[in-house]
C-alpha cells in the first residue's frame, strides 16, 4: 500500500527530531556528567598565580641627546676643511677654516687705530669717545678673525659636512630651505641618545619623569637597551583628530649596535602586582564597569562577576571572584546555546549570572 504524501512527510520529520534530540542529549551529557573539556569542544583556561605588569608603549628614532649644528661666525671662502662624516672629534679640535687674509688686515688697521687713541688719552669727552670706538671697532675685528675657524664645541661625531672647499662659509644652513638647517658642519653625541614617543591622551597620564623604560630596535633582534623618562610634553600634537604628547626617554644604557635614526619601541611599565592570582586578559569581559569571567566546574559552565587589579596586555590580577587552579572558558570559545552547547552564563536546568560565592570558582 502506498503512504500518502502527508503521513511520508510526518515520518521523515519524526525521524529528524529524534535524531537531534540524541545529538543533543550526547553533547549536554559530556558537558552535565564531568565530562572533559576536550570531549565538549570547549577550549579553557587555568588560574595561576604570579605577577601582572601593565605598560604602555609607543615608537620614535633614535636622536643624540646632544648634538650642534656649527656654522661659522664669520663670512667668506671656505679654505680647509680637516673632518668628514663618521670622524669623532674631541671638544674644542679645529673642523673647518676660511681665507682670514682681508680679517687679519682688518685686525691690524683696527689694532692701530686702538693704539693710537689709547695714546692721545681720554682727557676730554672728544678724545674719550674717539677711544671708545677704536676700542669696540678693536674687538669687533678679533671677533671676525676668530670666527673664521670652526671649533667643535662638543667631543663626539661629525654626522654632516654641508659644505666645501672653496664655497662661501654660508652656503649651508637655512638657505638650502631645508625645514629644519643644518648647520656647516654637524656633530652629535653618539653614546648620548635620546627617543621621543608619541603617547595618547589616555597613556599619558599613567607616566611621569624619573619612570623606567625597556627600548627594543626593529633591525637589531634581541638588542635591548634601557632609558627613564626626562621629559613630557606640556602640550599635545593631534595628528588625524589623535591626540598624542611627545615624551623623551632618555638612555641610560646604550649597545654598541645603535646608531642615530633607527626606529626603536619604547616600553614603560606603569602598575605591577606579585603574587597574586592571574588569567589570561582574553578571559575577562567588562562591561558596563562589571567584569565577568565564565568557569567551568564539574562539566558546567557558568559567569560570575569578579574584582580585578592590574590589568596586563596578556594576563590581568583576579582580586576576587576566581581563586588558582579555577579553569575559566575564554568567551572566544564559548558556545552560542545550539547543537546542545550551553547558553553563556547559564548552567544546566536554569540559573543566569552567578554572584560570589554562589557558584563554582570561589573567592580568595
Amino acid at each position: 500500500m502506498k503512504l500518502s504524501t502527508r503521513r511520508r512527510s510526518l515520518i521523515t520529520n519524526g525521524i529528524l527530531a529524534v535524531a537531534l534530540l540524541a545529538g543533543g542529549g550526547l553533547a549536554y551529557s559530556a558537558l552535565g556528567t564531568g565530562g572533559s573539556s576536550a570531549d565538549a569542544g570547549v577550549r579553557t583556561v587555568t588560574a595561576t598565580r604570579g605577577t601582572v605588569e601593565a605598560s604602555v608603549s609607543a615608537s620614535g628614532a633614535v636622536e643624540s641627546a646632544q648634538s650642534r649644528s656649527l656654522t661659522f661666525a664669520s663670512t667668506g671662502t671656505v679654505e680647509k676643511i680637516y673632518v668628514k662624516a663618521g670622524d669623532t672629534v674631541s671638544k674644542g679640535q679645529i673642523l673647518a677654516r676660511l681665507d682670514d687674509d682681508a680679517a687679519q688686515e682688518n685686525l691690524s688697521s683696527a689694532g692701530a687705530a686702538y693704539e693710537a687713541a689709547s695714546d692721545d688719552g681720554t682727557s676730554t669727552a672728544a678724545l674719550y669717545a674717539s677711544y671708545v670706538k677704536a676700542r669696540n671697532a678693536y674687538r669687533a675685528a678679533q671677533r671676525e678673525v676668530a670666527g673664521t675657524v670652526l671649533k667643535a664645541p662638543i667631543a663626539g661625531t661629525v654626522t654632516a659636512v654641508n659644505g666645501a672647499v672653496g664655497g662661501s662659509s654660508a652656503a649651508a644652513g637655512a638657505g638650502q630651505g631645508e625645514e629644519t638647517p643644518s648647520g656647516f658642519i654637524d656633530v652629535a653625541n653618539t653614546r648620548k641618545l635620546k627617543l621621543v614617543g608619541s603617547f595618547t591622551e589616555a597613556d599619558v597620564t599613567r607616566l611621569k619623569v624619573g619612570q623606567q623604560a625597556a627600548i627594543t630596535f626593529d633591525a637589531l633582534s634581541g638588542v635591548t637597551a634601557t632609558g627613564k623618562i626626562t621629559q613630557i610634553e606640556p602640550v599635545a600634537a593631534t595628528s588625524e583628530n589623535v591626540v598624542q604628547y611627545p615624551v623623551t626617554i632618555s638612555f641610560t644604557k646604550v649597545p654598541d649596535e645603535v646608531r642615530l635614526g633607527q626606529t626603536a619601541t619604547v616600553e614603560v611599565v606603569t602598575d605591577r602586582a606579585e603574587d597574586v592570582v592571574t588569567v589570561p586578559s582574553i578571559a575577562v569581559t567588562t562591561a558596563g564597569g562589571q567584569s565577568t569571567v565564565t568557569v567551568l566546574k564539574d562539566g558546567r559552565q557558568g559567569r560570575i562577576p569578579v574584582e580585578i587589579g592590574v590589568k596586563g596586555t596578556a594576563t590581568t590580577e583576579i582580586k576576587s571572584g576566581v581563586a588558582e587552579g579555577d579553569v575559566l572558558v575564554p568567551p572566544a570559545a564559548t558556545g552560542t546555546g545550539t547543537g546542545g552547547t550551553q547558553q553563556l552564563g547559564r548552567f544546566p536546568g536554569g540559573g543566569g549570572m552567578i554572584g560570589p560565592g554562589g557558584g563554582p570558582g570561589g573567592g580568595r
